[in-house]
């Protein structure tokens, strides 16, 4: 067995503290200190961070103290790219990548979805922040590209855990070419690839009846770059005892196992997006489009997306379109095309975080119920002898006249979303008699030989 090589928080030198306390209010700097004293990092031989604390927020707390150690230009960058601010780092090429997640986050709507949360979701949001600036503090040495200091309300605007999430769906050069800077869509191409990572992942689940152990087996083969996840234990007094993967920069396990069960995501191809064409109508300078007998106005939003210019900051101003379907994206035959999808920050933070603490089948399929894990498909295996997979996890409700596969007529209003499908209308395969399950970001009409969904 390797020995372990216990490591504590609470080890600095007085130098160090001297200087961060003139940096930060020596009450937030105290706090974070009491906070990290409840916490324990033990790194195995491999370097895997084992974290310990009292509660659940105490673990995030370290965890991201782990994260941060490990390597916090990933974390600086994951939150730089998913609060659209590449731009003010790597220049104007990045300014209609930073124009897309703009689209959708808004950090003063962010504030306020964090005070809305639940108490208990609050204070893991306010452990993640506490956790990498308490790791600034006490790592001066350490320079951020951008993100000096990390605020709770950011862990909403990172809470998808695969490697691209919906709004990537959306064309950075179409952004370009539909807000008038033709002149930079050719340098978005570029910059549309510039995080592309190798994609999709494989999952299997085998039944305790043909298992050599007679337990339920649990295959996590995901399709990353090799750092593009850190692998981490997670232990607390509140029932937390989880060990997988995590996204750098988030505070749940993607994908793993707890005592209990074990989760893994692939890719899906389950129709989780639309696209509608919107009919322009221009009257007075503004903008309308048609819906059923009636012109609704477009909603318009301002938005700056501030770029580095040389060695200086520059911005640009961009009036946004929003129809009642979501943001205008492009342009095609003369209207414009808005797209639907998932936005849902704090009921996917919860989902993510919650089902590290699954009990088993029936308690995952709660956090299922939530509806947020938008682009995964999961496969699954518990302790219990259960073997399961759910094809997507956001399908909405749509009207079967019409060809969903391409953008619809947006001025109908049956092509509206009508709810979405309830996770037992969605398709899922439970032990099926075959005895295995396998899912390699395809169909699941061959997740299960004959017992396969029809």
């Amino acid at each position: 067995m390797n020995k372990l090589k216990p490591t504590r928080l609470l080890i600095l030198l007085i130098s160090v503290i001297l200087f961060a306390q003139s940096c930060t209010p020596s009450n937030e700097a105290e706090r974070w200190k009491k906070q990290a004293d409840r916490v324990t990092i033990i790194r195995d031989n491999y370097g895997v961070p084992h974290i310990f604390g009292k509660t659940d927020a105490d673990v995030v707390f370290g965890l991201m103290y782990a994260q941060c150690e490990d390597d916090f230009n990933r974390v600086e960058v994951n939150y730089i790219n998913a609060m659209g601010r590449m731009a003010e780092v790597e220049g104007e090429s990045m300014l209609f990548t930073d124009l897309r997640m703009k689209l959708y986050i808004d950090p003063e709507e962010l504030m306020e979805e964090y005070e809305k949360s639940p108490d208990w979701l609050k204070k893991l949001m306010d452990s993640f922040a506490d956790g990498v600036n308490y790791y600034l503090l006490t790592h001066p040495e350490t320079k951020p590209k951008l993100l000096s200091r990390f605020e709770p309300w950011m862990a909403l605007a990172f809470s998808e855990g695969s490697i691209g999430g919906d709004i990537e769906q959306i064309s950075a050069n179409g952004l370009a070419r539909f807000y008038g800077e033709k002149e930079l869509a050719m340098a978005e191409e570029t910059a549309d690839n510039l995080f592309t990572e190798p994609s999709g992942s494989n999952g299997f689940s085998i039944a305790p009846s043909i298992s050599a152990n007679g337990n339920a087996l649990l295959l996590i083969n995901p399709h990353t770059s090799f750092f593009f996840r850190s692998e981490v234990h997670m232990v607390s007094e509140e029932g937390l005892n989880a060990y997988g993967a995590v996204t750098w920069g988030q505070f749940f396990i993607y994908q793993g196992f707890n005592e209990n069960c074990g989760w893994m995501h692939t890719s899906s191809s389950a129709d989780a997006i639309d696209y509608y064409l919107e009919t322009i109508v221009e009257q007075d300078g503004k903008y309308y489009y048609k819906y059923g007998d009636e012109l609704k106005p477009f909603i318009e939003k301002v938005i700056m997306v501030p770029f580095l210019q040389g060695d200086k900051m520059a911005s640009r101003e961009i009036t946004a379109y929003f129809s009642h379907h979501g943001p205008v994206i492009r342009e095609q035959d003369g209207k414009w095309i808005s797209i639907s999808l998932m936005v849902e920050h704090e009921k996917a933070l919860t989902q993510s975080y919650m089902r590290t603490k699954a009990s088993g089948l029936d308690d995952f399929t709660r956090t299922m119920d939530l509806k947020t894990n938008s682009s995964n498909n999961t496969v699954y295996a518990d302790a219990d002898g259960n073997i399961a997979y759910f094809h997507g996890n956001f399908i909405t409700v749509r009207n079967p006249d019409f060809d969903w596969s391409k953008p619809v007529d947006g001025s109908n209003p049956e092509t509206d979303w009508k709810g979405l499908h309830e996770v037992n209308e969605m398709v899922t395969i439970v032990n099926p008699g075959n005895g295995w399950i396998q899912n390699c970001n395809s169909t699941p009409f061959t997740a299960s030989a004959e017992f396969s969904p029809k």
